[in-house]
């Protein structure tokens, strides 16, 4: 049975506990905190959007300074391309940290403010509604009790005070009964005190039992009266919870960039990239551009013809002079390097790996004449094959 403490008490667990008066507030208030809440989890997530804004930038400023510089770079080949790859991973991602600031601002933060609004309903004069209903609910259900409550204390204390004095006069009583020095006449009156502090004990002890006995039989009414106020907080509490959740879920979601499928190919097709670097193609290209693979001309006998007048263009340019070019009798087997697809009608287009005969050495242009099976022939860059 929970009761008030004595004025000069110690305070302890049953003061604070729910039962005791007034200390529901504490269940009131999480209306209002919720609310409190609501608006701290916007504020907190509206920062972490304008971080991965922040990030988002940085990494596309970082992209931009350093792809001229990338492309500049003396690294060629499948080396480059890997370093290459690196600035167009973070353009991807600078796209993805941003869509995330969106999703942030205008799906999490606004789907809070909403249910934010429908569930608290603010009043006039400060407060929200569904808080004074728990209040006012509450303090109907444990005004009666702590009517109760005030009565028994009030016997409680009267029931003490004569105890403390019956106490006192039995004392005196056996004090006079030792004592010579005590009149007979004295000493009868000491116990006629006592004998009267004992009859104002009993009848103080049973009005005060009696007290108690009713506040007990009114304790069942008063805890189902409270707890079913209480269930019904903890419904709308349920409730919150329940949103933030989902809330909370979502934002997860958001953030979680190591499931999202976007996030996967960018660091897959870089990691394939990176996987994709040859050091065989990387020295066969510079052997075959800048080194011994390259074609040239060999010194040989050139016969004197009269000068003749040939198509404009870069593929047949007029001359003066001899004409120095080689046409191979029976042509030489070369093999594609690079995939290369024919700009104008009189050139070839091939797949990488693919062969066929060089019929003309390179001119000054840097074209070789060739022809594929089938008899068709043409144009086409001398960088782009080696000799089979």
């Amino acid at each position: 049975m929970s009761t008030l403490p004595s004025e000069n008490g110690p305070e302890d667990a049953t003061q604070r506990s729910f039962w005791m008066p007034g200390n529901y507030q504490r269940t009131v208030k999480r209306t209002e905190d919720s609310f409190q809440a609501c608006n701290d989890i916007v504020a907190c997530f509206q920062e972490r959007a304008r971080v991965e804004r922040q990030y988002a930038q940085q990494l596309s400023d970082w992209s931009n300074k350093w792809k001229p510089l990338v492309d500049s770079s003396p690294l060629y080949g499948s080396l480059l391309k890997a370093w290459q790859c690196f600035l167009t991973s973070a353009d991807r991602l600078a796209s993805l940290h941003a869509s995330v600031c969106r999703s942030l601002v205008s799906e999490d933060g606004d789907r809070v403010r909403t249910w934010q609004k429908d569930s608290f309903h603010k009043k006039l004069f400060g407060g929200f509604k569904e808080s004074q209903d728990f209040d006012t609910g509450f303090a109907r259900a444990q005004k009666p009790w702590a009517k109760r409550l005030k009565k028994l204390d009030k016997a409680r204390r009267a029931y003490h005070k004569v105890s403390r004095k019956e106490l006192s006069a039995r004392e005196r009583e056996a004090h006079a009964q030792g004592n010579p020095d005590v009149a007979i006449e004295k000493q009868r009156k000491i116990q006629e005190e006592r004998e009267l502090a004992q009859q104002e004990s009993e009848k103080v002890r049973s009005r005060y039992e009696k007290v108690l006995e009713e506040a007990t039989r009114y304790a069942p009414r008063y805890m189902e009266e409270m707890e079913s106020i209480f269930d019904q907080s903890q419904e709308e509490e349920r409730k919150r919870i329940s949103f933030l959740k989902q809330a909370f879920l979502s934002i997860h979601k958001h953030l979680d960039v190591t499931n999202n499928d976007s996030v996967k190919a960018v660091y897959n097709e870089l990691h394939n990239t990176l996987m994709a670097i040859s050091e065989q193609d990387d020295l066969r290209w510079w052997k075959n551009t800048h080194g011994p693979g390259m074609p040239t001309d060999w010194p040989q006998f050139q016969e004197w013809t009269p000068e003749k007048k040939s198509k404009k263009g870069k593929k047949a340019v007029e001359k003066k002079g001899t004409i120095e070019r080689s046409v191979m009798i029976g042509g030489v087997k070369v093999r594609a390097l690079y995939d290369y697809v024919g700009q104008e009608t009189d050139e070839l287009s091939f797949k990488a790996g693919e062969e066929f005969l060089k019929t003309e050495d390179e001119d000054d242009q840097g074209w070789c004449r060739g022809m594929k099976e089938g008899g068709r022939e043409g144009l086409y860059p001398a960088n782009y094959v080696e000799v089979v």
